[in-house]
């Protein structure tokens, strides 16, 4: 069995397991006060163009969003976000332990747009008898593989700044979305575009690790305190920033990406090819096509993948991912095999 069930099945690309190796012995300072975190943070900066910007290393995306989000929001402040954002949909009610509540939104396409966040503000305009939103969670690619183009990401900006509240990224499948076909934004308009956002490095070749990157240092003040507290703060620190320092010190981070978007790709075309349609228009590494169940009961005896959706008595909707180590090999078997169902 082959799996296309998401992109973390492996666990590091062999030069970042080489640099664990190559460094292992060289003794550093702890809790993020080494020189490979120095030298990450000092890259990430450059390639966002904005050097005043604060960058933490963090283990994981859930605890990336518990972190940041709980940190900046007051008492009776809320955030926003996709009906299919990570936060609503799959880390079970971890914003909402803390005290905060998700205020979400249907969405067609995964993407938050102006008109949704000034809906949300009139409809929690009654103070102080409900929850004041504060915060818009985005994620880029988003959860159903669709990607924010720059206009779309500048308006949100502008309407998050005209009404005081802060824009957040989650960028778990950053590099995906930086490296899609259709896709004209870059690491620099993150930089302008965003007042908080994360690099994901679990989903594409880390071991484990985010960098969250905060573009106004103001924001950031007391951070490391949050980081600590919340048991986040690695007393062997170098394990993650080795990590992001490898991936960023080339485009090693984008290449990754890139490889896993083009077998995506590969796949989507062979799918179209057989007449098929797609629950979301994905130009990332997630697809979801819509299959007679026939073929997905076919499919499934060799390749491990989710049920998305059910559609109706014969279709559903699966969902396949592609890594940065998925092997062409198990692509090529894969149209394959779809291209001989009859």
């Amino acid at each position: 069995m082959y799996s296309f069930k998401n992109d973390y099945s492996e666990g590091a690309h062999p030069r970042i397991l080489d640099k664990l190796i190559e460094t292992n012995l060289i003794q550093q300072p702890g809790y993020g006060e080494d020189e490979y975190a120095k030298e990450a943070k000092a890259i990430i900066k450059r390639k966002i163009a904005n050097e005043l910007a604060s960058v933490y290393f963090l283990s994981g995306g859930t605890q990336t969003n518990l972190l940041v989000l709980s940190f900046l929001l007051r008492v009776h402040e809320a955030v926003i976000s996709a009906k299919t954002g990570h936060i609503y949909a799959n880390e079970t009610g971890a914003i909402e332990a803390t005290g905060h509540k998700v205020i979400s939104i249907d969405t067609i396409n995964g993407k938050l747009t102006p008109d949704d966040i000034i809906k949300t503000l009139n409809e929690h305009a009654l103070a102080p008898h409900v929850v004041k939103p504060r915060i818009v969670y985005i994620s880029n690619s988003t959860e159903i593989g669709t990607i924010y183009t720059l206009l779309e990401l500048q308006a949100l900006y502008g309407c998050c700044q005209e009404n005081h509240l802060l824009l957040y990224l989650d960028g778990a499948r950053l590099g995906h979305a930086l490296t899609a076909a259709n896709n004209d934004l870059s690491l620099s308009d993150l930089g302008k575009y965003c007042d908080v956002f994360y690099i994901g490095g679990t989903k594409n070749g880390a071991l484990l690790g985010e960098a969250v990157i905060f573009n106004k240092p103001e924001l950031a003040m007391d951070f490391e305190y949050a980081v600590k507290q919340k048991g986040a703060l690695l007393a062997k620190g170098r394990v993650l920033s080795v990590q992001f320092l490898e991936l960023f010190k080339d485009n090693l981070y984008f290449q990754l990406a890139q490889k896993a978007n083009s077998y995506a790709m590969q796949i989507a075309k062979a799918i179209k090819e057989k007449g098929y349609s797609f629950l979301t228009d994905s130009t990332t590494n997630q697809l979801f096509p819509i299959l007679p169940k026939s073929l997905i009961q076919v499919l499934s005896q060799k390749y491990q993948f989710y049920i998305w959706k059910e559609i109706d008595h014969d279709y559903a909707a699966i969902r396949l991912i592609t890594s940065w180590a998925t092997e062409e090999e198990q692509v090529v078997n894969f149209i394959d095999d779809l291209k001989t169902f009859r």
